[in-house]
């Protein structure tokens, strides 16, 4: 007979509960969440068939690598998808998770996640460190051009190289308590600069490295950072059927509500990676202000911003960017800028 088997996972803790396939629980218990504990405790059920469910999340990787070590048949449930189902429960608790979890599984409502490979993982934490220095670097900066503003002092433009030693230029007759407080956060910030410079260099070298991301590069507006990270996002080109679903999946595309006679187009559903929807949206504005060299993509994305104005078009063309980059990883080719229809 068939089991599934459902986890909520938490950080110490993971409850179980299994039921059969006729819905009936068999089992329920816990186990500290580490998939080699939760492996052997199920092999001492002495179950036949198994199938294993869980709800994405931080632990995810995790979790996904133990099972395949241990040759358990698991399945990543996408947690938004999940959570209605799991809400039906008048009581919220791990227990009565664990049983919806089972039962989901078993009914098949839910929707499998596709898990990052570890090479994609290890880049995600490249940029995101990378992602997090810069926005530290950017508040240190940010907090000394506003104290200095106290004593009248304005800067103007200034790499992060120059930073520090223009701001101490302007300090020049200040009192000491104001010379060390500043001296203080901009040795933080020379520190920050020298560590994302590190960052920056193992970065170039790992999109030096790889010939999808050296074709993603070829797009106008697409540098190494936007590159890499849409490289990271998707993975694998060929887990999505259609390469219109990118720009859904990315939350680049209108929410729609119908219902009987009523049908409303709301804005950008905003789901998936934040980060890589700014950095399209960002090439969108650099491909509409920026590039010199005429492109089908640009005309197209002019046209909309004539009628709609800049934000929407570069949104616009941000989640077409997004399509053709997916085809450009499909199909291997570099970007086609198109030619001009003649008048």
């Amino acid at each position: 007979m068939k089991h599934y088997i459902g986890l909520d996972v938490s950080m110490k803790r993971t409850f179980i509960c299994v039921i059969n396939e006729h819905g009936k629980i068999v089992h329920e218990g816990s186990e500290n969440t580490d998939p080699h504990l939760i492996a052997n405790y199920l092999s001492k059920l002495s179950l036949e068939e198994i199938t294993v469910g869980f709800e994405s999340g931080s632990l995810t990787p995790y979790l996904m690598t133990g099972f395949k070590e241990r040759a358990i048949d698991a399945v990543c449930m996408d947690a938004r998808r999940l959570s209605p189902i799991l809400a039906l429960k008048i009581n919220k608790t791990d227990k009565n998770d664990a049983r919806g979890i089972a039962e989901a599984l078993r009914a098949g409502m839910y929707t499998r996640v596709h898990c990052k490979p570890e090479e994609s993982i290890n880049r995600a934490i490249l940029l995101t460190s990378r992602r997090a220095l810069v926005e530290q670097q950017t508040h240190l900066k940010n907090t000394v051009r506003g104290l200095l503003k106290g004593h009248g002092i304005r800067l103007g433009s200034i790499s992060a190289k120059k930073f520090a030693g223009a701001v101490m230029k302007q300090l020049e007759g200040c009192q000491e308590i104001v010379i060390l407080s500043i001296k203080c956060l901009l040795d933080a910030f020379d520190k920050l600069v020298e560590e994302t410079a590190k960052i920056d260099k193992k970065m170039l070298e790992v999109a030096y490295h790889d010939k999808e991301v050296q074709l993603l590069m070829t797009v106008p507006g697409v540098g190494p950072v936007t590159a890499l990270t849409f490289k990271t996002e998707i993975f694998d080109a060929n887990r999505f059927k259609d390469s219109r679903s990118v720009g859904a999946y990315l939350g680049m595309t209108p929410t729609q509500y119908a219902s009987g006679e009523t049908q409303k187009q709301g804005k950008t559903s905003k789901c998936g990676s934040k980060e890589l929807r700014f950095l399209l949206v960002e090439a969108g504005v650099v491909i509409l202000t920026r590039s010199k060299k005429w492109s089908k993509l640009k005309a197209w994305g002019l046209k909309i911003m004539r009628k709609k104005g800049l934000k929407k078009a570069a949104v616009a063309v941000g989640r077409k960017l997004a399509v053709i980059m997916h085809q450009m990883m499909l199909k291997e080719k570099e970007f086609i800028y198109g030619e001009p229809k003649a008048a």
